[in-house]
């Protein structure tokens, strides 16, 4: 009974968030003064980003046009010097590629078929070959080679269907006309985030397990979440012409796109949000862990609202072997401090016991300052954080739960700096949609408990 209720997926464009129950009069309600943030927070004008200071390698001329600027920066963007003086203030090339590979994983949602009626449910809605032009970018510049799928070895009482593998993903790679805007053949891999059952139940296996994808150089100490190393790893075993795994399907066709384009100047990114981006973490340190790709080849990851892969060792070994991972948070989504809101990298003596963040963060928040003569309140503030912990109020400190950790927020706040009064109209949006749906007091007493239970399973 308690595994039919636990953690629901809102059939919208919300479809990785939980169901929490929530009062609305709190989300219209004035904006509320923030506590003091610190003085390495600086404002980008919402009608344009203004540039103060640029790296030696982006000059202002070459700035002023994203289109022509591209080609010859393009390693700098994908964090070959992990972003130095490219987040502070935000600059506008990189700000253009993180919303289009934020499109691409937005691309997911838009083809994951949740319709329970449907006979492709939980699968992609479209072939492969279509599947950009029916989401409405036909013009990308990508074409897809493969579909991915994940499989969570999980059992679910009073489950008629097995574990079997969903659609997550797919990996493309761009076009000739796409190599010529970009500088390179760049292979992609996007991942959406939570959305089954068995996913849930993977992500609430928090504690740390041995990585050992390399089989020749185990390295028990580095550590990653059992959850989504399972999600990683696990295939159809119980199905006679079932799927490999994850790590199966992508390692297969990213060698092969290698292989296809090895005299080509090559990148290779990933992208996910959520879930998806700790996949796509444990894909990045897969591939340069077995050497798969060659040195001189860019392995970059962007994290949406990702929370926490591995410990501290994990993280320290995906510094040495160089994978680029540029993580985009909002300040206010608790999913990006989990787990181990308490047990972190702050424990120094508990490397191997505590989970750290890999990367460089690109924090997002929403900051009320002085109001001008209008009235007008403040931009949203973008500002780079080297946390080492994680207040635990901050944490709890949450306006709203089924927005702050939503794709479509985060793209919201990364292009136009749109103000505060534009991401509550989406909030109101949202209530409108929950309202349609009808969820009674007693289900959201339900998740209350639920969204307790998770928090308890996770803060350690």
């Amino acid at each position: 009974m308690a595994s039919k209720v636990l953690l629901n997926v809102i059939n919208n464009s919300c479809m990785n968030l939980v169901k929490f129950p929530f009062n609305p009069a709190m989300i219209v309600s004035p904006e509320k003064l923030y506590p003091s943030r610190p003085n390495t927070i600086k404002k980008i004008s919402c009608s344009s980003v203004t540039i103060t200071s640029f790296p030696s390698s982006l000059s202002p001329a070459r700035v002023s046009s994203n289109s022509a600027s591209l080609p010859l920066n393009w390693r700098d963007v994908q964090g070959l010097n992990n972003w130095e003086n490219l987040i502070q203030p935000l600059n506008p090339l990189l700000q253009c590629e993180i919303i289009r590979y934020g499109k691409f994983v937005t691309a997911c949602y838009d083809a994951f078929d949740l319709n329970p009626n449907s006979s492709r449910y939980l699968n992609c809605k479209y072939g492969k070959n279509r599947m950009f032009l029916e989401v409405g970018w036909g013009d990308c510049g990508y074409e897809v080679t493969k579909y991915v799928y994940v499989t969570a070895d999980i059992s679910i009482p009073m489950q008629d269907a097995c574990s079997c593998a969903r659609w997550v993903g797919y990996v493309a790679v761009s076009s000739d006309e796409e190599v010529k805007r970009i500088g390179r053949r760049d292979i992609l891999v996007t991942f959406r985030g939570t959305a089954t059952y068995h996913e849930w139940l993977a992500n609430l296996m928090s504690s740390l397990c041995p990585a050992r994808l390399d089989p020749n150089n185990p390295k028990p100490e580095v550590m990653v979440e059992c959850g989504f190393l399972n999600l990683y790893t696990s295939s159809e075993t119980n199905v006679r012409f079932g799927l490999g795994s994850c790590r199966e399907q992508l390692l297969s066709e990213i060698s092969r796109l290698l292989r296809k384009y090895k005299n080509e100047e090559l990148s290779i990114t990933l992208a996910g949000h959520s879930m998806g981006s700790s996949l796509a973490l444990l894909l990045a340190y897969d591939i340069a862990e077995v050497g798969l790709k060659q040195h001189s080849i860019l392995l970059t990851v962007f994290s949406f609202a990702g929370p926490q892969v591995g410990n501290v060792h994990f993280k320290e070994r995906c510094e040495e072997l160089g994978v680029k991972v540029l993580r985009i948070v909002n300040a206010n989504d608790p999913i990006t401090k989990l787990p181990g809101v308490v047990f972190n990298e702050t424990f120094i003596a508990w490397k191997s016991a505590c989970y750290a963040h890999v990367g460089i963060e690109l924090a997002l928040d929403y900051l009320k300052t002085y109001e001008d003569d209008t009235n007008e309140t403040s931009d949203i503030m973008i500002d780079k954080r080297m946390k080492k912990g994680v207040d635990l109020m901050d944490f709890l400190n949450i306006d709203d739960i089924l927005c702050v950790h939503d794709m479509q927020t985060y793209l919201e706040m990364i292009k136009n700096c749109p103000r505060r009064s534009k991401i509550r109209r989406k909030k109101m949006d949202l209530i409108k949609k929950l309202k349609e749906i009808n969820i009674s007091i007693l289900a959201a007493w339900k998740y209350v408990v639920i969204a307790w239970i998770v928090l308890l399973t996770m803060i350690v």
